[in-house]
């Protein structure tokens, strides 16, 4: 299961405005620039062609196509959690404090998990999460089609699957580069997304279906028998043809020796504090579409799973069109996030269902974009020794932040109504993208150019001319 939806060095910008932050992350002195740090500078491989080149890959053809089934199991169950949850208590802050309780071990252990995943092989590690994923599934199917579940009992399982997800999410993301090699693991992340994106359009169709048709227990059961295809996948897999990559030694201080790394490169914090506002005020998606589809439009789970095909059909767009890109910019990233948060705050006010309808799949397109823009900007920039404690810090804030914004908008969403709870989320998740997008044009030595004048470029990023004796964030010694 993917709960989200990474080369050995970060692309060259093409030039001082490419990007907001491109600059930014000139390399330190004594080191080449777009060469992680442990990497090996030479020649540039020229990048292969074609919008599914990683699936030339068969590892990643294995791994990709039990990732689509269990995928779509996994949506199912979203579906059917978030619906037997508010048919238990009629209340959108449970279903919060569901999504939060799933998300919480991340914010408490992520940077273990990484830690983890570092030292010990990625495949057999998902070999155990995948099995043990199956089983929270097929411990709810039995709960519901029993007749004796509970709404304790959903938070229980919540809470163990997100404690199986702290060692899955980052030795899933680890492992891309291993099967796929560093010159397509842009596309492959790209594609990850692409699989998921199209189990969220077939899944909760499926599961709206089954829920009406035969109610919950159903989906849980085939969510469970579906992570039979990502073990048989790995179990199938030529391990000689996996790509080496060295395994961090057991010592002491490797967390704190992940967190310096990070703390000091901007490219990657801040990065990683834009999607950290963004996944925990504006990804609470189960608390919104539960709460416009059953108290502001008064419709059944039909209408939920119709609500989230339609931004996963949005977000299965944005991942084919990240997939043929061939940089993940920073720029890109902040007026993803700028354009998201905008979106947001429309659909909540939208006076009519069909113009809330029409906005799911924009919102579907820009919040895929910031996802793969992020995942791969982060991965590309990070030393392989690296690459599991920064990819674990990564997820625990962008995951992780959920179990804090979470029950805060669903309480929100009880107290204040759908739509106000879905505009917070919106609005802080524009202040969060025009505040660091600031903050990282000027670490790149760049400014905000507004210029009104007809036939001029209007908004863009040009380079700051320091004052006397100061230099740029991003050279300084």
């Amino acid at each position: 299961m993917s709960t989200g939806s990474g080369a050995d060095s970060a692309p060259a910008p093409n030039s001082p405005q490419d990007t907001v932050s491109d600059d930014a992350t000139a390399a330190p002195a004594g080191r080449t620039p777009g060469v992680a740090p442990g990497s090996t500078a030479g020649p540039a491989a020229a990048p292969r062609k074609g919008m599914f080149s990683s699936l030339r890959v068969r590892n990643y053809r294995l791994f990709a196509t039990g990732q689509v089934v269990s995928n779509t199991g996994t949506w199912m169950q979203r579906i059917a959690q978030d619906w037997l949850v508010l048919s238990l208590t009629g209340s959108s802050t449970a279903v919060g404090i569901t999504t939060a309780l799933q998300f919480l071990p991340m914010l408490l252990f992520g940077l273990y998990g990484g830690v983890i995943a570092d030292r010990f092989s990625k495949r057999k590690l998902l070999l155990f999460t995948q099995s043990a994923m199956g089983m929270t599934g097929l411990a709810l199917a039995v709960l519901t089609l029993s007749g004796n579940i509970q709404v304790w009992h959903v938070y229980l399982v919540a809470f163990v699957l997100g404690l199986v997800t702290v060692l899955d999410n980052p030795s899933r993301q680890a492992f891309v580069v291993e099967m796929v090699g560093k010159e397509d693991l842009r596309n492959a992340v790209s594609l990850n997304s692409a699989n998921f994106q199209s189990a969220r359009l077939i899944g909760p169709a499926v599961g709206g279906a089954l829920i009406t048709a035969f109610g919950s227990g159903w989906a849980f059961l085939l969510n469970g028998v579906s992570f039979l295809a990502p073990i048989a996948g790995l179990l199938m897999m030529r391990t000689a043809e996996l790509h080496k990559v060295d395994r961090v030694p057991r010592s002491k201080g490797q967390l704190r020796e992940g967190l310096r790394y990070v703390s000091g490169r901007p490219d990657l914090i801040w990065t990683i504090v834009l999607v950290g506002f963004i996944g925990t005020f504006g990804f609470n998606f189960p608390i919104w579409l539960t709460a416009f589809t059953y108290h502001v439009y008064h419709q059944g789970a039909g209408t939920y799973a119709l609500f989230n095909s339609l931004m996963a059909a949005g977000s299965l767009v944005g991942a084919l069109l990240a997939a043929r890109r061939s940089s993940s910019r920073l720029r890109l990233l902040v007026g993803a996030a700028v354009v998201f948060g905008v979106l947001e705050m429309a659909a909540a006010l939208a006076p009519s269902f069909w113009i809330f309808v029409v906005l799911l799949a924009p919102i579907g397109v820009v919040g895929l974009t910031i996802n793969v823009t992020a995942n791969s900007s982060v991965q590309m920039a990070t030393d392989p020794l690296m690459r599991g404690r920064v990819m674990a810090l990564f997820m625990m804030v962008f995951v992780g932040g959920t179990p804090l914004g979470a029950p805060v908008v669903g309480w929100i969403t009880d107290t204040y109504g759908a739509r106000v709870g879905f505009l917070s989320g919106g609005l802080i998740s524009l202040l969060a993208a025009v505040l660091i997008g600031l903050i990282l044009a000027r670490a790149g030595g760049l400014r905000l150019k507004i210029d009104l004048r007809p036939g001029h470029r209007h908004v863009a990023f040009v380079p700051r001319v320091p004052a006397s004796g100061e230099a740029p964030l991003a050279t300084a010694a």
